[in-house]
């Protein structure tokens, strides 16, 4: 019998992910019955929504929280935190956790969704991969996925993949109903369907088109990130979650597992999709001040942390909001380095998502968030004091 699983990567180490999963009549209302089951059963995440089960009691997860004391020079910060709709904020200074906070219902072992956020955890995970001489970055992009040959991605580099300046027509309005980046949210089961929707997130990278005139312009695009997690599906032969959890979340030493969400064509959102607790975020910061260690163990290359922190060319941004905030400031590797004199960067998701990272004081700040509007340049100035005044503070 044939299985319906590659258990192989195929020709020159690849396996396609659009073919991994049995379509064929696998439905909601057939994946229970044979022969759908036989994979189905095992990825019933991927069918239907799920929710964590957590492996400590209730009881046992009520971990005493730090506070704000070390941060007692900055009178009002509470009422910012309130004013900026904070669900947690967790300060590490030297790998310590220096002050800790969460509103309500939130706590130390709270899973928080990372809107983009999850990019950067995805340039990591390729990072590894370079690290590993597994991706070579200035290869084309359909060298890995041939499927995206006649797509805007085909012809690009990783790196031009990795730093944003991908020609690609895609508009990332979010509330902008017609914009590709609600079309990807729908496919991705973030919003409901519509007939004319691709079948999953493959098919609609594959149907992305572009103007070809890759390198030149810094274009921030959600569906990038996903065309990276295909490539890293291929390269490893896993799937895109499977392969962050070997290749890094393993590897950083975090207190709990993650989730991301994923759709039934069996796609992990790369570009949004992850949630975890703000502790263990703090330690993909860590990972990132630490040149690629954290607590004595080598997780990815020096040389990839020092490429991402040399950013990219701050002319590709000129004219946006990013560095009307941060000038002179660019987009490398899926992390955003504000190019300012402390040599401070960041990891960002809408509706107020962070991991702030300040090498001038040796801090990782990430901060959760429920702001009203997804993004906007005031919300953006505002954190960005907010943390730099933060790093300063502790005592």
């Amino acid at each position: 019998m044939t299985s319906l699983i590659p258990h192989s990567l195929g020709d020159e180490g690849r396996v396609s992910r659009i073919h991994a999963v049995p379509k064929e009549g696998l439905t909601l209302e057939t994946w229970q019955d044979a022969p759908h089951n036989r994979w189905a059963f095992g990825h019933v995440s991927e069918l239907v929504p799920t929710a964590r089960i957590g492996h400590r009691t209730i009881e046992a997860s009520q971990r005493s929280v730090v506070g704000l004391d070390a941060l007692a020079a900055l009178a009002t910060l509470g009422e910012r935190l309130e004013g900026s709709y904070t669900d947690a904020l967790v300060v590490v200074r030297d790998d310590e956790i220096v002050a800790e906070h969460y509103h309500e219902a939130h706590g130390p072992d709270s899973l928080h969704l990372l809107m983009s956020v999850s990019k950067s955890i995805c340039g990591l995970t390729v990072g590894t991969l370079v690290s590993d001489r597994r991706i070579d970055p200035d290869r084309r992009v359909d060298h890995y996925v041939p499927e995206l040959a006649d797509s805007a991605y085909g012809a690009a580099t990783v790196q031009q993949v990795l730093d944003m300046t991908v020609d690609v027509d895609y508009d990332e309005d979010y509330r902008n109903p017609a914009s590709e980046v609600q079309a990807q949210d729908r496919v991705a089961g973030w919003r409901p369907r519509r007939p004319e929707d691709p079948q999953d997130t493959y098919a609609f990278l594959a149907s992305l088109r572009g103007g070809g005139d890759h390198g030149k312009r810094f274009r921030y695009c959600s569906a990038g990130t996903d065309v990276l997690a295909w490539i890293v599906e291929n390269v490893t032969g896993l799937r895109y979650h499977e392969a962050v959890s070997q290749r890094l979340w393993s590897q950083l030493g975090c207190d709990q597992d993650a989730q991301i969400t994923v759709e039934p064509g069996g796609f992990g959102f790369a570009n949004g999709g992850i949630a975890c607790t703000a502790r263990d975020l703090t330690r993909v910061g860590r990972v990132m001040l630490g040149a690629g260690n954290i607590d004595g163990r080598r997780v990815l290359s020096s040389d990839w942390i020092r490429r991402t922190l040399e950013g990219g060319e701050p002319s590709a941004a000129s004219g946006t909001v990013f560095q009307r905030v941060h000038p002179g400031g660019s987009y490398s590797n899926q992390w955003w380095i504000t190019g300012s004199a402390r040599g401070d960067y960041y990891a960002a998701g809408i509706h107020g998502q962070f991991i702030w990272v300040d090498p001038a004081t040796r801090t990782v700040i990430v901060k959760f968030s429920s702001w009203p509007e997804p993004v906007t340049e005031d919300w953006n100035r505002l954190h960005s004091v907010l943390f730099r005044e933060i790093c300063d503070a502790i005592g």
